[in-house]
């Protein structure tokens, strides 16, 4: 009976996180550095830019992106222990006043002001991600992946770094 209790309260947990929207798609695994000053190379990202990092994790991209290159960086995560890591990580590095963390739903979150967004998340996220992406980002946006791709949109540019894969695409003219 107990068993039953301890699965009917998980399962009752679950479904209202769900619901809320509280519930995660991916788990993090932190982005290599090398690959992290790869996806930052590809993306030719320079003290104009400004990066959002769309399941930020412990902020590094938009930290790199920041410390870097002197771009500002947005790190967007659901989970606020991340955010509380990102936060740490920018105050340790020097950035606070380059970039900033958000707790927030990435299919969300308005990203237009950005002109490079960076990903390190599932194909299936991607996809649903895409749309949104092509919506609210401007023309000539970098758009750079670790790992995943984008469907049937050819990247501009892969390239393998460290065992891993990165993406680059361009928003096209509308």
């Amino acid at each position: 009976m107990k068993m039953f209790k301890t699965f009917l309260v998980t399962l009752v947990v679950t479904i209202c996180a769900t619901n809320l929207g509280i519930a995660q798609d991916v788990h993090y695994v932190p982005t290599r550095q090398a690959v992290v000053d790869a996806m930052l190379d590809i993306a030719k990202v320079n003290k104009n830019d400004v990066v959002y990092d769309l399941g930020c994790g412990d902020g590094r991209i938009v930290v790199t992106a920041a410390k870097n290159f002197g771009a500002k960086g947005v790190g967007i995560d659901i989970d606020p222990q991340r955010i509380k890591e990102a936060n740490a990580n920018a105050e340790k590095n020097g950035v606070t006043d380059k970039v900033t963390f958000k707790q927030a739903n990435l299919f969300e979150s308005d990203v237009s002001e950005a002109s490079v967004v960076t990903l390190y998340l599932l194909n299936s996220l991607n996809m649903k991600l895409r749309p949104i992406l092509l919506e609210q980002l401007k023309p000539g946006t970098r758009i750079v992946s670790h790992a995943f791709n984008m469907g049937d949109w050819e990247p501009d540019q892969t390239i393998q770094v460290d065992g891993s894969t990165i993406h680059l695409w361009t928003v096209p003219e509308k």
